[in-house]
């Protein structure tokens, strides 16, 4: 009788802990849906501040012909061409901003402090928003490489999350733009 209680006990506490688990996988995924969902939005708003900047008239023709061709590309790029989109238009902000000296006359010309100082804003803030994916792809890898985990299925037929690697190096002639 009392061995028949211990595997109750037993049994007991594994599915507790199964359970535990599960919740717990689900609220990883779950925060990591949200943080992908920061930072597509923090995307986005790079290339639209990118797209406004390359229509403003600020820029050489030529830097705004490249800028709003990367802009757009990374727009409308597939979930399987994006970090090369989102590569491309950070590359092309690295050298149409490469000098700090031409950053601030172009921020001391009417709107473009406030495009600048926006760009800025935005190209540290896709820096953050994939920090934060990051992360939280790479909690939820832990908790789904452990074998209880994949022995009872416990994520499901979720996909297996992956990160998302850029190139997202703020451009030298944009730091510091939002703070002064």
């Amino acid at each position: 009788m009392s061995v028949l209680v211990y595997a109750a006990a037993v049994v007991l506490l594994i599915g507790v802990y199964l359970t535990w688990t599960a919740n717990r996988l689900d609220r990883l995924h779950t925060r990591r849906d949200g943080a992908w969902a920061a930072l597509d939005a923090q995307l986005v708003r790079r290339a639209s501040v990118s797209l406004d900047l390359a229509a403003s008239r600020l820029l050489d023709p030529a830097a705004s012909i490249l800028l709003d061709d990367a802009a757009h590309t990374a727009r409308e790029a597939s979930a399987e061409s994006r970090d090369l989109a989102e590569t491309n238009l950070t590359r092309v902000l690295r050298d149409v901003f490469e000098d700090p000296k031409e950053s601030l006359a172009l921020k001391e010309r009417p709107g473009g402090g406030a495009l600048l100082t926006e760009l800025d804003s935005s190209c540290r803030r896709v820096q953050l928003a994939r920090h934060f994916y990051n992360d939280a792809v790479r909690v939820t890898w832990v908790l789904r490489r452990q074998r209880l985990v994949r022995l009872f299925r416990l994520a499901g037929h979720a996909p297996f999350p992956q990160t998302f690697e850029m190139d997202d190096e703020e451009p030298v002639g944009l730091r510091g733009m939002a703070a002064g």
